[in-house]
C-alpha cells in the first residue's frame, strides 16, 4: 500500500486495517481511502467524515480527526502505537558502533529514492539535515511516542531526529545512565525503517549552548536559513525557544512564515494510567508515553511494561572498557561487573525469558540475575557453533523478555 508515495509495512497495515489507506481530499470535507487488496478494476472508495481544525498554516495542511478515534495530526493517519514489534531477526551487537560514533547517511531501499521523497543531497556548505524533515524532541528512550514522530516525518520527506546535546551540563542536571546506549541507537532506528518508507531515520544533534537563548522565531529561522530544514514534526505539548516561550501554535505560524511544512501530532497515550498517581509529580505529565515512564518501569523490574512503552524488548549492553575488566565464564554461566554497563539496567533480581546476544546472529536463551555488583547469565544449552570464550569477549547484549523481577 502506498500513501503519498510512501510504502507502509505489512506490520503497520495489520495494526489497524480499518483506518489506513490512501487519503485524498475533495470539496465536501470527506477523506477518501483506497485499499491495496481491492478487487480488480477501480477500487471502491470508503468515506470517513472528519473534523477540520484550521490553523494559520491550513493552506499547506488541514488537521483532522477521524471520528471514533482520539488522535489528530496534520498528516493522513492517526498516531499508531503498535506494541507488538517483531524483532526476532534483528539482534546484532556491533563492537565498532560502541567504540566510535555512527553517523552514516540514511539507508534507502526499495523503489523509493531520496529524490523521489523530495530530498536532495545537501550542497557544499549546507548541513547534513538540509532538505530533510526533522522530528523535534528529547529522544532518550526511543519509545513508541518518538517512533510516531518519525513515522509522520517520513510522510513529508526524509526523516531526521533533531535533539540537543549538552543540556545536562548547562542546566546542571544530575548525570544518569542512558536508556539506550549510543552504540545501539542505529539498530533501533533500523527497526523503524519499514514504517518510514524503508528509510532508516538519521539523528542530527545541535549544541544546546548555541540555541539556548534563541527566541522561538530565531530558533525556527535557524532551522530554515542555517540548517536548510524542509519541514518539522512535533508533539502537541512541544515547547521551544528561550524559557520555553513558544508552543505548537507558534511553531505552525513561524513555519508558515519561513516556508516550511509543519505537522503537530497528538501524544501517544500510555495504557497504564496508574503511573500518574503513583510515580509522577511532573506538571507536564498528562498520561502520554515518556522516557520518565520507561525509567520508572525499569526501576520496578516490570519488563512487560517496559516492552509496551518501547515497542520492543529492552536491550542491555555490556562492554569491556579496559584490560582490568573482563567477562567470567564457568560452564553454563557468564558473569560481568556492573562497571561494564553502557545503559540503564532494570532493578536487582532474577529475570527469566531473556536472550544473550552475541555478534550479528547468535542469540542464546538465558536467565539473568542482577545484584549490587555483578550481572550473571545462565543458560541450559549452547549451540556448539557459538564461540563463547570469556577471554575473547568484549561486547554482548541482553534482551529482556516480558517478565517481572
Amino acid at each position: 500500500m502506498m500513501i503519498s508515495g510512501h510504502r507502509i509495512s505489512q506490520q503497520l497495515r495489520e495494526y489497524n486495517p480499518c483506518q489506513l489507506g490512501i487519503c485524498s481530499f475533495n470539496g465536501n470535507k470527506h477523506c477518501w481511502l483506497y485499499y491495496d487488496k481491492a478487487p480488480a478494476g477501480p477500487p471502491p472508495p470508503r468515506r470517513f467524515p472528519f473534523c477540520f481544525r484550521c490553523t494559520p498554516s491550513s493552506k499547506r495542511f488541514s488537521r483532522f480527526q477521524l471520528l471514533g478515534t482520539s488522535s489528530s495530526c496534520s498528516s493522513s493517519s492517526s498516531p499508531v502505537a503498535n506494541d507488538n514489534d517483531d524483532i526476532t531477526g534483528v539482534s546484532f551487537v556491533n563492537n565498532e558502533n560502541c567504540r566510535q560514533d555512527t553517523s552514516a547517511a540514511p539507508v534507502l531501499s526499495g523503489s523509493l529514492s531520496p529524490v523521489e521523497n523530495g530530498w536532495h543531497p545537501p550542497s557544499e556548505g549546507l548541513s547534513s539535515v538540509a532538505g530533510g524533515v526533522v522530528a523535534l524532541g528529547k529522544f532518550d528512550a526511543l519509545h513508541i511516542g518518538h517512533r510516531e514522530l518519525v513515522i509522520q516525518a517520513a510522510k513529508i520527506g526524509v526523516p531526521f531526529l533533531l535533539s540537543f546535546v549538552g543540556m545536562a551540563e548547562i542546566l546542571g542536571w544530575e548525570p544518569r545512565a542512558p536508556i539506550v546506549p549510543k552504540c545501539d541507537r542505529k539498530r533501533i532506528l533500523s527497526l523503524w525503517a519499514p514504517l518510514c518508507g524503508n528509510v532508516v531515520p538519521k539523528e542530527f544533534h545541535v549544541e544546546f549552548s548555541k540555541v539556548r537563548h534563541l527566541t522561538p522565531k530565531q530558533f525556527v529561522e535557524k532551522l530554515s536559513e542555517e540548517l536548510g530544514v524542509r519541514g518539522v514534526v512535533a508533539g502537541q505539548n512541544y515547547r521551544f525557544g528561550y524559557k520555553a516561550a513558544g508552543d505548537v501554535s507558534d511553531l505552525m505560524r513561524l513555519c508558515e512564515e519561513y516556508g516550511m511544512k509543519a505537522c503537530i501530532i497528538n501524544s501517544v497515550m500510555d495504557k497504564n494510567q496508574e503511573f500518574v498517581t503513583t510515580a509522577s509529580s511532573n506538571s507536564k505529565e498528562q498520561g502520554q508515553v515518556s522516557s520518565t515512564r520507561v525509567r520508572y518501569a525499569l526501576a520496578n523490574g516490570d519488563m512487560k511494561y517496559v516492552s509496551e512503552l518501547l515497542g520492543r524488548h529492552h536491550r542491555l549492553i555490556l562492554m569491556v572498557k579496559d584490560k582490568k575488566e573482563k567477562f567470567f565464564r564457568d560452564r553454563k554461566r557468564l558473569s560481568a561487573s556492573r562497571s561494564c554497563l553502557l545503559n540503564l539496567p532494570p532493578r536487582e533480581g532474577l529475570y527469566r525469558n531473556c536472550s544473550l546476544v552475541i555478534g550479528d546472529e547468535n542469540v542464546v536463551p538465558c536467565r539473568v540475575t542482577i545484584d549490587t555488583t555483578d550481572i550473571h547469565l545462565e543458560w541450559d544449552e549452547l549451540d556448539p557453533h557459538i564461540n563463547l570464550t570469556a577471554q575473547n569477549l568484549e561486547l554482548l547484549g541482553i534482551d529482556f523478555g516480558d517478565s517481572d523481577v
